[in-house]
């Protein structure tokens, strides 16, 4: 029996192949001499879901769907010719009544719908095996383990009190560690290659040895955080928790880069009325967004903070890797986490700006004033509310030719307005060209 080996494409698509033909993992383990405990977990950790229906069906995994007679729960939402809202897949996510069902033959082996023979007129969420999907996502999950540093953001924070304060005092990172080895219990070229990173306060300019040196031209490296912070709030718990909720309750944040290695702005887009809110910030650090939000919280107040920010959706940035941070405060105790919460994190899938869309579309004001590639570092907080300012007065059709600031104003009051500094920009007097900032 072989062991300690990785699945090739050819064994995978053998697993597939046997599996719609209904057999065993112990019929498939002996036919390509692996334990059947091997196969069992090749197949649950690659199972695809698919919300797919039955032939001449819909999708639909309600489990009153046979009985169902509600018509027009959707009332002209969307166009829909069903006279039946049971026959409409779209009904799940308005329906008052709507109970999910799961098939109960996935909760044991072989966990997937291959080689089903009700497949075919079943109207449920369909767990399916795909050999190309697997062998896909365990290529990319070694190639991510080879690379970078898995970092955990209690222990970055331990070793940035430990270091960033000695290193502000002028000591090098070689003395830091040496007369704290037994506290950092890491590397001297671990540290200097978080200094690098950003991912501690501490930055390049700080050691003053290492700015006169000429940088190596190497193969960047991508800095990878610690995959438990994305936990439960993935971009199909975005869904699931969003559900029925108005998408007034949907804050999109992203980061808008300057001149590489320069300072960077925060942007955070209110959905429903394409209001942004932009914030510069010296590098782009975990900490540098976890310090805005405690400013935010500290100008709102509870009561507002909590009415704007009841859910977040990001992306994967290393700049967002401290949730908790964001969702609780620093100084909040985590006893009593539902009555501590502030907000909701969510975070896109990897490489799919297209979930957090109204965040990308904003940028693009960002872009007319600072184009691509603008260094960001002669700017200052005022001169970026500015920018804001004119962009948020910008009329749009999709407001009903109402601006965002108006928009904002009409469903949270001038009071969130003024907090936040926002200033209303007469439409002869809005700019959006770089000579804004030039003035």
């Amino acid at each position: 029996m072989e062991a300690f080996k990785h699945f090739s494409l050819e064994e995978r698509i053998t697993i597939q192949n046997e599996l719609n033909s209904r057999k065993s993992f112990k019929a498939i383990a002996e036919e390509l001499g692996k334990a059947p405990s091997s196969i069992s977990r090749e197949v649950r950790r690659h199972i695809e879901q698919k919300e797919s229906g039955g032939y001449g069906r819909h999708f639909n995994d309600c489990a009153k769907r046979f009985s169902c007679t509600l018509e027009n729960v959707c009332q002209g939402a969307f166009p829909c010719s069903r006279k039946l809202c049971r026959n409409c897949k779209k009904c799940k996510g308005l329906c008052s009544v709507y109970l999910k069902e799961t098939c109960k033959r996935l909760s044991k082996a072989p966990y997937v719908c291959n080689g089903c023979e009700e497949r075919v007129k079943c109207t449920l969420e369909k767990s399916i095996y795909k050999a190309v999907t697997a062998e896909e996502a365990a290529a990319l999950l070694l190639r991510e383990s080879r690379s970078g540093v898995a970092l955990d953001e209690e222990e970055i924070r331990r070793i940035d009190d430990i270091v960033t304060p000695l290193v502000l005092q002028g000591q090098s990172i070689h003395h830091v560690c040496c007369s704290n080895k037994d506290s950092i219990m890491c590397s001297e070229r671990t540290i200097y290659n978080y200094v690098n990173d950003r991912v501690l306060t501490a930055k390049n300019i700080d050691l003053p040895r290492k700015v006169r040196y000429r940088p190596r031209k190497k193969t960047k490296t991508r800095l990878k955080v610690d995959k438990a912070c994305t936990a439960g709030r993935s971009y199909k718990d975005f869904l699931a928790f969003t559900g029925n909720m108005d998408s007034s309750a949907i804050v999109q944040m992203d980061t808008v880069l300057g001149r590489i290695g320069g300072k960077v702005l925060l942007t955070l887009c209110f959905v429903n009325s394409s209001f942004m809110l932009a914030y510069l910030r010296d590098a782009n650090t975990s900490k540098s967004v976890t310090d805005i939000f405690q400013m935010l919280w500290k100008v709102l107040g509870k009561e507002y903070f909590v009415e704007l920010f009841p859910v977040i959706l990001t992306d994967n940035g290393s700049e967002f890797s401290d949730p908790a941070a964001i969702e609780f405060g620093p100084e909040v105790s985590r006893s009593d986490e539902e009555n501590n919460m502030r907000t909701h994190l969510f975070y896109c899938n990897p490489s799919s700006p297209f979930e957090k869309g109204a965040a990308e579309n904003n940028h693009e004001f960002i872009r007319r004033i600072l184009p691509k590639g603008t260094s960001f570092d002669h700017l200052t907080q005022d001169d970026i509310q500015r920018m804001v300012n004119h962009v948020n007065s910008y009329k749009r059709k999709k407001l009903n030719d109402k601006s965002p600031h108006e928009t904002l104003a009409f469903l949270h009051g001038e009071e969130v307005l003024r907090r936040l500094g926002a200033e209303f920009i007469p439409s002869q007097d809005i700019i959006l060209k770089p000579e804004l900032l030039r003035s």
